[in-house]
Formats: C-alpha cells, sequence, structure tokens
C-alpha cells in the first residue's frame, strides 16, 4: 500500500526468493502448517493513524468502570474461572481495510479478543521478510517506540510477570501438536519458558507441578493458550491433569475470562466509525430488511466456522440461541495489495500487550491476504498471494 515499496517488492520478487524466505523462516523450527504469503503488507502512514486511533476507541471501552457488568453475561457459567484479575494481558484487534465514503482507505473492525495471538512469530516473520527480499531497514511491524529489544523486554516482562522462566509455562492441549506451535517455540527461544501439554501439569493441593529430568517443579504462571470450547466435547479431559476451573494457586496470564469478556460479545456496545453496524441478534426489534447486506455471526467462534454469509430469514428463524449470536453489516474489503495477477485483500490485526500494573501497549501486527470469499485458509485453498504475512510501517 506504500506504493514506493510495493513496486520495488514486486519487481524484485522471484519464486526462487520466496522459497529461500520460507527455508530461513522454518529452519530450525518444524514445518508450517499454514500458508505464508509472498509478501509483507507495506502499510502507510494515514491508514497506521487511523488503526492507531481505532484501537484507542476499543480500549476506552474496555477500561470503563462498568465493563465487567456490561460483559457478565458474556462468560458461559460452565467455564467461568475463580480469580479474575483487573485486565487482559493480551488484546487484538482485528480490521478489515476498506474505502470509505471519500475512497480513503480506512479501518473496519471484525472481530477483537482478550487472549493471545502470535506474539513471538509476527517479530520473527518480519525479520525474515526482510533478510530474504533485501527490504528498507527502516520498516519495522513495531508501533511507537519499540524496538525488537524493547518489544521483547515487554513480551517477556508480561509473560513472566515476577517469575523465573522455569515456574512458567506456555499451555495448550497439545501444545506442540497445535498448528500455532511455530509461535510457541520462537516465544520460547525469546522468552524461555516452558512450553507443556495439559496432561504435562499435575496438581497436589491447590499447586500445579510438572516433572523434568525426575524433579517435580512448580508451575507459578501459565501463559495460557487452552481455548475451553475447543475442549468442551472431550469427556474427562481434565481428569489426569488439573481443571482450570477449580480454586488454584496458580497466575494466569491472560486469565481465561477475558477470552469471553473482549470477543465479538463487546462489539454491540462499542460505538465507531471503525465499526460496522452490529446488533445482539436476541436485542433485534426487527429483522433488516436489506438482510443480504448482513452477515450472522455465532459469538464464540473461530477462523469464521459458522459464519454465515449470505444470511436469509428463514436463518436467523432457525437460530434456537439468538442471545450467542451477531448480525452485522457486511463491510467490502478493498484490493489494495497489488499482486502479479491482481488486486487482494487485507485484514490486519492490532496486537497490544498490558503488563500487571502498566498501561496496554499497541506493539506488533499480524496481517492476513485473501482472494477468497472471506478471509481464512478454506476460502483461499487455491490461490497465491494469501495467507499469513505482517504488516511494515515506517516511523
Amino acid at each position: 500500500m506504500i506504493n514506493e515499496y510495493r513496486k520495488s517488492f514486486n519487481e524484485n520478487f522471484s519464486d526462487k526468493k520466496f522459497r529461500e524466505f520460507q527455508d530461513a523462516l522454518t529452519e530450525g523450527f518444524a514445518k508450517i502448517p499454514f500458508r505464508i504469503a509472498e509478501t509483507p503488507v507495506f502499510i502507510p502512514k494515514e491508514l497506521s493513524e487511523k488503526l492507531i486511533t481505532a484501537g484507542e476507541e476499543i480500549i476506552k471501552l474496555i477500561r470503563q468502570p462498568d465493563f465487567k457488568e456490561l460483559t457478565a453475561a458474556s462468560i458461559p457459567e460452565l467455564w467461568r474461572v475463580p480469580d479474575e484479575n483487573d485486565h487482559p494481558h493480551f488484546l487484538t484487534f482485528d480490521f478489515a481495510i476498506c474505502k470509505d465514503i471519500n475512497g480513503e482507505l480506512t479501518p473496519m473492525l471484525i472481530e477483537m479478543q482478550g487472549f493471545p495471538s502470535l506474539y513471538g512469530f509476527q517479530l520473527h516473520l518480519a525479520k525474515k521478510y526482510k533478510e530474504a527480499f533485501g527490504l528498507d531497514r527502516n520498516l519495522t511491524p513495531l508501533f511507537g517506540d519499540f524496538d525488537e529489544h524493547a518489544y521483547v523486554e515487554l513480551l517477556k516482562q508480561v509473560i513472566l510477570g515476577d517469575h523465573e522462566p522455569h515456574e512458567v509455562a506456555l499451555m495448550d492441549v497439545d501444545a506442540l501438536d497445535q498448528k500455532t506451535a511455530i509461535d510457541f517455540l520462537v516465544t520460547q527461544k525469546y522468552i524461555g519458558m516452558k512450553i507443556l501439554a495439559l496432561a504435562d501439569i499435575f496438581k497436589e493441593g491447590k499447586s500445579l507441578f510438572y516433572m523434568e529430568n525426575g524433579e517435580k517443579i512448580r508451575l507459578k504462571r501459565i501463559y495460557n493458550r487452552l481455548i475451553f470450547d475447543e475442549v468442551a466435547d472431550k469427556k474427562n479431559i481434565f481428569k489426569d491433569s488439573f481443571d482450570p476451573r477449580e480454586q488454584l494457586d496458580i497466575e494466569w496470564v491472560t486469565h481465561p475470562n477475558w477470552f469471553y469478556r473482549v470477543s465479538k460479545y463487546t462489539m454491540p456496545f462499542l460505538k465507531s466509525k471503525f465499526l460496522p453496524e452490529t446488533h445482539f441478534l436476541n436485542a433485534l426489534s426487527a429483522t433488516p430488511k436489506d438482510l443480504e447486506n448482513y452477515v450472522l455471526k455465532p459469538l464464540f467462534s473461530f477462523a469464521g466456522m459458522g459464519v454465515l454469509i449470505d444470511v436469509k430469514p428463514a436463518d436467523i428463524e432457525a437460530i434456537p440461541d439468538p442471545e450467542n449470536w451477531i448480525l452485522q453489516r457486511k463491510v467490502n474489503y478493498e484490493q489494495v495489495v497489488e499482486s502479479p495477477d491482481g488486486g487482494v485483500k487485507v485484514e490486519l490485526r492490532l496486537m497490544y500487550l498490558w503488563p500487571d500494573g502498566g498501561e496496554p501497549n499497541l506493539c506488533i501486527n499480524l496481517a492476513r491476504l485473501s482472494k477468497g470469499k472471506m478471509i481464512g485458509v478454506r476460502y483461499n485453498k487455491d490461490f497465491d498471494w494469501v495467507g499469513g504475512t505482517v504488516g511494515l510501517i515506517t516511523h
């Protein structure tokens, strides 16, 4: 989108360079099971400023004194975890890049999460793009005054807190079998914390432990990557480990309740020019007459699962739990990235770190490119110049 960088990148792109980039990206790590795009996104200053403003508006809502009251019903009783802290440690906001009525690029909020994203991998990805394609050293994926050192130090502060790396574990169900395992491994390289599957952790009293070289080591803090909805259908999933919903002597980063509080559930409470019209389905007084201009989304789904793009009245009538759905006006993604065979749509994720006792910091970003009907792997299987990437800006 920064024309000089886009023109130069496309003119100098080659399949050979891309293969070398892919090899460098995975060197020392396992193969990445999701598609990485051929190009980064070059974010112009005007769009970057709008993204920053949009993020600030959302954070203002999250910091309202009544935010927990507003979002109390978002947490399913089945998955409520005790000892919730005052704020999420991670915030991610996904924006479609569109054009406004004046023809200028503008972000429109699509999704938001109080849950970690690829905080380690995105820094690694940007570095490998810059090295492989000989990009301007002034290009960076980092916002504000952050350089690589300051960013990694803040990430370390957020994840470790006051503890030693061996007392902190990144936890998921089968951590190293997850699609995002590359992020887990890169983060471990930067931070040094353990990577543990749920089954690696056991409970004695209210304390949690893991074994290493025959020694029992107590965990003080969990960098939580476990999503409850993904294990809801697995009976006795916690039987041989521990149940996060019990009273435990453990610090959460971030606490599991924030996954629900900061989500699509939050969006109807937000009033912003960067948010498409959004309603709780059960709060609609009447179905919009131009229903073809809306999309129907389940509140708690991931990677576009369950989203209905071409909504009909019968679809709404068939929803058994309208309190768990939102109806949102469609946005028109602009084809803002020029590829060798046409324009590509962009979604940008702003990624924040919020340390204990500190302030939320916009740090880094994630981008996804699409030529399909929606952003997401299954809508882009047969295309190139699509997939995961990173936005680069200049300060």
